[in-house]
């Protein structure tokens, strides 16, 4: 039992190592610290060339900043079509020397930094993006334009620091044909119409968010103003053609609103929009203008989950983001399980073990393959722009994580550790050793085996085993073994369903070794015996009557 103990201890402390360490490859930079961005775009009809001109505001951390590198991909070398051009840097209406290679924009500075300087910067650009804004015809035919900038894609249209970690808030003023509609981040602060056939439209948001976050919508839609909840006003946007399908689906949003807000904490936000858009995902978490794929409205309410799962988002991943891409399941994972809890409040408890069991049979399926064999739901080898590698991991298996904690700790502890957990990092960022070191609190529970061995270890545990009857001392006689092939052993309790006739009855047992015999007393020879009846351990099992 130690030597079992120690392994797990040793693998949670070399990972908490690694997250120290930045995995996920970005190169950070500890003195700057942005701000806010002012985006000035301008779309054109006949051509997909943007003009941009970014205006950033920079705090200084400390004194003697000399330089400042940001995000954005420029021109390939081979002279190709699409990339970004800059043509000038300034400050304080004077140019400043810029060197543009590859992704990275690095500004010399007029003269160095002091601690806890602000300046402000503007950078003009111009040329098509290859990917970040989507150009083109929507399903109808008609021209678009819509952000979608998640992992690592805001550096294809947009100047800034292209990560996480780095929280600042936005503006967006957006002049395109006034035939088309805007939407952003935020709330709407101006629309002006600024000559033949065109509008300005200046959208602004206050609360700090990451880059993946801020994007536009331009197209032809049509818009319903729904009812506010707390005084947020909830609105959807879909194409005019989609109307009443759209309006239909997307008018559940109050509910997960409602609960999330009463259950977590404040909606972070100004507004919640619901968006059919161009998105290459089924839904995509835009702080406060969520979009969904074009294809997802059916006005038959088949994305229920989905709009479920986006609007958690809002609180998990947009206003408490993961400081490093490999911890993406703060994210993904959470909106999954939160989808679920979400169907347990309004649909009963029956629901949500629908939705675990699927949820555990994709996670064991994905771990029988050659990709999923040895991969942890942080793992350090996937760099930023492949947050979504293990994808199964960090949304299911997070999600599961999560069921297993709210377990452990019990409901009381972990809705209190969650809100918690969203007051403490609220608008800012947070990795596993800040959740855990939460829950431990809340709970007064040592947890650094629990998430060592399902965060930061691959697997799950493979129980078989076999039971019988000892009528003369009356007890149930259960042989179980570990038998996943990685030979690591999971430390848990472990719920053992009991059938004979007067019904079921659950037992638990402590699991903390490969081979265990277990005993419980019976005073008759039960019907069957099951494990984790009531679906609160990710594993499989199989065991059977001797």
């Amino acid at each position: 039992m130690r030597i079992i103990a120690a392994t797990i201890l040793g693998s949670l402390s070399g990972a908490s190592l690694v997250l120290a360490q930045a995995p996920d490859g970005y190169p950070r930079n500890p003195d700057i610290d942005v701000l806010n961005y002012r985006f000035h775009l301008q779309l054109s009809d006949a051509s997909n060339e943007i003009l941009g001109r970014t205006e950033v505001e920079i705090r200084f951390p400390r004194a003697g900043v000399t330089s400042i590198a940001l995000d954005l991909i420029g021109k390939a070398a081979d002279g190709g079509q699409t990339g970004m051009q800059v043509s000038s840097v300034a400050a304080d209406a004077a140019n400043l020397d810029f060197l543009h290679e590859g992704d990275r924009l690095t500004i010399s500075m007029a003269r160095p930094s002091q601690a806890q300087e602000r300046r402000s910067y503007s950078i003009e650009y111009r040329g098509v993006p290859a990917d970040g804004l989507v150009i083109g015809k929507n399903k109808h035919g008609e021209r678009a334009f819509f952000g979608d900038n998640f992992s690592t894609r805001f550096r294809h249209w947009l100047v800034g620091v292209d990560h996480p970690y780095d929280k600042a808030s936005c503006e967006f003023l957006v002049t395109a044909p006034d035939h088309y509609q805007v939407i952003a981040n935020g709330i709407l602060a101006e629309e002006s119409d600024m000559g033949p056939g065109m509008r300005r439209t200046h959208w602004r948001q206050s609360v700090p968010i990451s880059t993946y976050l801020m994007v536009i919508g331009v197209a032809r839609f049509a818009v319903q103003h729904l009812e506010t909840y707390q005084g947020i006003p909830i609105q959807t946007w879909v194409y005019p053609q989609d109307r009443e399908a759209g309006f239909y689906d997307f008018a559940l949003a109050k509910g997960p609103l409602a609960f999330y807000s009463s259950h977590v904490g404040p909606y972070p936000y100004a507004k919640l929009a619901n968006v059919q858009s161009r998105t290459k995902y089924g839904g995509m978490e835009n702080a406060s203008s969520i979009f969904y794929s074009e294809q997802a409205i059916s006005g038959e309410r088949r994305n229920a989950n989905t709009v479920t799962h986006e609007i958690a988002h809002q609180w998990f991943g947009n206003s408490v983001t993961e400081a490093d891409w490999t911890q993406v399941w703060l994210s993904e994972g959470f909106a999954t399980y939160f989808t679920q809890l979400y169907n347990e409040f309004t649909y009963g408890r029956d629901r949500m073990v629908a939705g675990m069991r699927s949820s555990r049979d994709r996670v064991t399926a994905y771990w029988h393959t050659d990709k999923g064999m040895d991969s942890p739901v942080v793992d350090t080898r996937v760099p930023a722009d492949q947050a979504l590698t293990h994808g199964t991991n960090v949304y299911q298996k997070g999600s599961w994580v999560l069921h297993m904690l709210r377990h452990r700790v019990g409901d009381q502890a972990f809705w209190a550790g969650i809100r918690e957990y969203y007051r403490r990092y609220r608008d800012g960022n947070a990795l596993t050793a800040d959740l855990r070191r939460v829950f431990e609190e809340v709970s007064g529970q040592d947890l650094e085996v629990f998430f060592g061995q399902w965060i930061f270890q691959p697997g799950h545990p493979i129980f078989a085993g076999e039971w019988s009857y000892d009528e003369d001392r009356r007890e149930v006689v259960i042989d179980l073994q570990q038998v996943q092939s990685t030979g690591l052993v999971f430390v848990t309790e472990l719920e053992i369903g009991i059938r004979d006739d007067a019904g079921m009855r659950v037992v638990i047992a402590e699991i903390d070794a490969a081979e265990q015999s277990l005993r419980f007393p019976a005073t008759k020879e039960p019907e069957e015996v099951q494990i984790d009846p009531r679906v609160w351990l990710l594993m499989e099992s199989r065991i059977t009557r001797r």
